[in-house]
């Protein structure tokens, strides 16, 4: 366990395990060490040879949140991990937590090879701000679950995996405030911030995913300049954690 400060004095806390070349993972909407959404994929990975590191991103377990929010601050929280890894790393982000990271690596931040997982991307750079109103509205009325259900609504989240998110709700609830951050990184990326990711980057999808997903997707590989796509058998918006540490430890020795 550490903690990394963020230029604006933000503290977030991080777990490392395994010896050898830096690895972050970035979570998605929702994911934090607690919920457990990235651990057992850092286990495999770190078995293959490199030092992972998974992190609360900020206002989400451990870690704090100064105010007020921006995506920039968000890039400076993953530049600070960064840097408590040795000054520069290979990267994994998965949702939202892949369009942060491209974001990241185009503002030059030193990572050395991006691999993103459906990152949701709708080719347009139009914010609609009425939902993210919406979401804060409900979190600040005490409506958590309200907000989480909502959020999941309209990315298209279909209902026969909704109703088996009900075990796990109360754990998205406690960081419900974090879900207008993220819808704020999804539509405020444009096809500009994309383009200009310099680094060698693997973009992934799963093949049970839509095909609003999948177009996205096939759209980030064409954006990115130095990009490889390469799709794997798995489930709606996911792939077993041992299929794909696999392709990722492979991409990340080159």
């Amino acid at each position: 366990m550490g903690t990394a400060v963020s230029a604006d004095g933000t503290k977030i806390a991080y777990e490392r395990e395994g010896t050898g070349p830096a690895v972050i993972l970035v979570d998605a909407a929702g994911g934090y060490r607690d919920f457990n959404s990235l651990r057992p994929l850092a286990d495999l990975i770190a078995k293959e040879g490199f030092t992972t590191y998974t992190y609360d991103r900020r206002g989400r377990g451990l870690s704090t949140d100064n105010q007020p929010y921006a995506v920039e601050r968000e890039i400076e929280d993953l530049a600070a991990v960064i840097e408590a890894a040795g000054g520069q790393a290979s990267v994994y982000g998965w949702s939202s937590g892949a369009l942060l990271v491209m974001r990241a690596a185009a503002s030059g931040l030193p990572i050395t090879r991006l691999a993103v997982f459906e990152p949701p991307y709708g080719g347009s750079d139009e914010h609609d701000d009425e939902v993210r109103e919406q979401l804060e509205a409900l979190v600040a009325e005490g409506k958590r679950g309200a907000a989480v259900d909502l959020f999941h609504q309209v990315i298209g989240v279909p209902e026969e995996i909704m109703a088996q998110m009900d075990p796990i709700k109360p754990m998205l609830e406690k960081i419900a405030h974090t879900y207008p951050y993220d819808w704020t990184i999804a539509g405020t990326t444009t096809p500009e911030h994309i383009t200009a990711v310099p680094t060698p980057t693997l973009v992934l999808d799963s093949t049970a995913t839509g095909k609003d997903m999948h177009d996205g997707v096939e759209q980030v590989a064409k954006l990115i300049p130095n990009a490889v796509h390469k799709r794997l058998e798995g489930e709606w918006h996911g792939v077993p954690n041992e299929v794909l540490a696999p392709e990722l430890a492979s991409f990340y020795k080159g």
